[in-house]
């Protein structure tokens, strides 16, 4: 090999080297973390920004449509009004997705809650706030009831809460006989019962005492997820179990609180649901386990488990709202809601995943 040939060898081999030096690779790293990244994540960081962006846009999309007609204190706080017994059921779903389960029993517990409360006031004759009381507990019983099978028999959360939506769905119409207390029996006996039903006139916009209830609760859990050690651990469980056990977290009972708390919060949305129709019917609400899965597929919550912000399953619920609202008073036909809803869902999921890339 004579000393040219070596020369030039050693100069490629040189520029080789430098090009996967620091700076190089400082400079790839640049170009890759770019700002699709950076949106990635923020989106990460913060996942109600997403369904908190497609709300804003969403009400001035139907307010520039519509006007005066959409954007009235009257029409707005309708839309608060029919959202409220979705938003706190998808409240109560939004904390056991986040342990990456799933409970397909909330619009079943919500009912019997709310059975139980009518029916222990009307045929048995106790105090309205005893029976109050007993549909609370009914709900904080299913809700251990699915946790126990959860956590400590190991038994996959779609299952035992698919079981469990029959077994609450069957005993809410044997209980009741499938009859309805009527609203004027409760408003002349029991009104505490639509307690929540009751409204406030503030400046011609009408909040419920529903609405109330669930902005209230929305921000107690946003502020327990993120500041407790409790929030902390349904996090870390929902992330990764395994890791979280070996971390010192109580996975067991972390599991068993959250489904608890899930029942307890779907009683409330019983008790709600009787302020907001007035009666206790076994055949309302059948479809609040669908309807709160949605609120919180949209609101950014990951089904995966352990990413996600209470405020962003409120967000969903409102959107949804928005869109029911708007869509019928454009006078669309009501399959439009369904399709463009279906495609939202769809969309969450698919920046879902993209999302999560960024911590792969």
């Amino acid at each position: 090999m004579t000393s040219e040939t070596k020369t030039a060898g050693e100069s490629a081999d040189y520029e080789a080297a430098a090009d996967s030096s620091p700076q190089a690779v400082a400079s790839f790293d640049e170009h890759h973390h770019g700002l699709g990244h950076k949106i990635q994540h923020t989106l990460h960081q913060t996942p109600s920004l997403v369904p908190l962006i497609v709300l804003v846009l969403s009400i001035i999309a139907f307010g520039i449509m519509l006007g005066s007609k959409f954007f009235s204190p009257f029409a707005l706080t309708l839309i608060l009004q029919q959202v409220q017994i979705v938003g706190i059921v998808a409240a109560a779903q939004s904390i056991v997705i986040l342990t990456a389960g799933i409970d397909l029993s909330v619009g079943a517990i919500m009912v019997l809650s709310s059975v139980v409360m009518g029916q222990f006031t009307f045929r048995y004759g106790l105090p309205v706030e005893v029976a109050v009381a007993c549909g609370l507990l009914c709900g904080t019983i299913c809700g251990y009831i699915n946790g126990f099978l959860v956590a400590v028999v190991k038994l996959p959360p779609f299952i035992v809460t698919l079981g469990m939506w029959q077994i609450v769905l069957a005993t809410n119409f044997l209980y009741s006989a499938n009859e309805t207390i009527r609203s004027q029996d409760i408003a002349n006996t029991a009104p505490l019962l639509q307690l929540f039903g009751n409204k406030v006139n503030i400046g011609g916009a009408i909040f419920t005492y529903g609405v109330i209830f669930l902005v209230l609760l929305v921000l107690v859990l946003a502020y327990a997820l993120r500041q407790t050690a409790w929030g902390r651990h349904v996090y870390a469980v929902g992330d990764d179990p395994e890791a979280a056990q070996l971390s010192g977290v109580q996975v067991k009972k972390v599991l068993i609180s959250v489904y608890m708390l899930s029942g307890l919060i779907c009683a409330f949305a019983g008790w709600a649901m009787i302020g907001r129709i007035g009666s206790v019917s076994p055949t309302s609400g059948q479809l609040a386990n669908i309807e709160s899965i949605t609120a919180v597929v949209i609101g950014g919550i990951s089904l995966f488990g352990g990413r996600g912000s209470i405020l962003g399953s409120l967000f969903g619920a409102l959107i949804v709202g928005v869109f029911t609202l708007g869509l019928r008073l454009l006078g669309a036909d009501a399959q439009w809601t369904y399709l463009l809803i279906g495609l939202l869902i769809i969309a969450a999921v698919a920046v879902d995943q993209w999302i999560r890339k960024v911590s792969v």
